[in-house]
């Protein structure tokens, strides 16, 4: 039976677990999409370019990670960099990010070629290299153009490191699976940590539409 009571006296018990998990959670989240940001760009510029073996690199790089579920790259990271002696962190960071990767590729890619080609010859008859030209007058417009689904990647980046606690990372789910589990209060764990996993949906939600909306403004 849904109690209400139970469930705010619980959050209230439960609050310094929890926190030590959204802070994993948070630098989870950050690490992995700002690798898969770089990792991103790069596919996309090697998409786009006019070198075919670049092209071939990137479309079997993007087919191979969108193609498989994320907890199997997540699990070949983990296992793989363990040899390694890397942690579990940083084994869920690189999996994260390089299955955030493939979409920020596509992402970038989609508002680079939105840009008129016009700009680029105008940057190039003024004397730019391509790489100068790409620098200065198309990724600062594509970069704007693709602020709305960037954000929209890093909010399914945040809830797809959940998948971390399969790994044993103590990140917020796994706070919440081993409690509930402790307590044989899985629902009420369940619903506790939902609610933090969607505060901070709405939290970085709002700081985007504010980015974007700051970004606008300076046109």
């Amino acid at each position: 039976m849904f109690d209400l009571a139970h469930i705010l006296d619980v959050l209230v018990e439960s609050y310094p677990l929890f926190m030590k998990g959204l802070w994993v959670t948070l630098q989870l989240t950050f690490v992995s999409v700002l690798i898969g940001t770089g990792i991103g760009l790069v596919f996309a510029l090697f998409k786009i370019s006019g070198i075919k073996v670049l092209n071939w690199i990137a479309n079997i790089y993007i087919a191979l990670i969108r193609g498989t579920p994320l907890i199997v790259q997540i699990f070949i990271f983990y296992f793989g960099l363990a040899e390694l002696g890397i942690s579990a962190f940083w084994s869920a960071a690189f999996g994260l990010a390089m299955h955030n990767g493939a979409y920020i590729a596509e992402i970038f890619r989609g508002s680079i070629q939105s840009v008129d080609k016009g700009q680029m010859e105008a940057g190039r008859s003024l004397g730019m290299t391509y790489g100068l030209a790409m620098r200065r007058i198309i990724l600062p417009q594509a970069f704007k153009r693709a602020l709305p689904p960037l954000g929209n990647q890093f909010i399914i980046g945040l809830k797809d490191s959940s998948l971390a606690s399969f790994i044993a990372l103590n990140e917020l789910f796994s706070i919440a699976t081993t409690q509930g589990s402790r307590t044989f209060d899985e629902m009420t764990y369940l619903i506790i940590v939902g609610l933090y996993y969607l505060i901070l949906v709405l939290l970085f939600t709002l700081l985007v539409n504010l980015l974007e909306k700051k970004l606008s403004a300076g046109e």
